[in-house]
């Protein structure tokens, strides 16, 4: 179960470093452009799930086998996420659902 929840953290972590570009934001989102701000929030949510995905593989293994598989889960979600962004970009979207597009608009435009 640890190994699933490592799995699925990666994967929000691919997203959320991914969602901080504003090539990919446009992919997923009408707005024009993430504010500044967002961008900030989206990166360290993404450094965040990163890091949790690494404790969870510590939970669950030993920590030389941990380390691998928290690798192989990175680069299994960097996959995920890329494919998904040539395929279905919108299948990302309830990893930013929760920005209000106002808010990202007029943030945007306050700098």
């Amino acid at each position: 179960m640890l190994l699933f929840a490592a799995m699925v953290t990666s994967i929000a972590a691919a997203g959320f470093l991914a969602l901080s570009m504003d090539v990919h934001w446009e992919q997923v989102r009408a707005d024009p452009q993430c504010s500044p701000r967002m961008v900030r929030l989206l990166r360290i949510l993404g450094a965040a799930c990163v890091v949790a995905s690494l404790v969870l593989c510590l939970g669950a293994d030993h920590v030389s086998m941990a380390s691998l598989v928290w690798f192989m889960t990175l680069a299994g979600a960097a996959l995920v996420v890329t494919f998904t962004l040539s395929w279905r970009p919108r299948w990302l979207r309830p990893l930013v659902m929760w920005i209000p597009a106002t808010t990202a608009r007029e943030e945007a435009g306050r700098s």
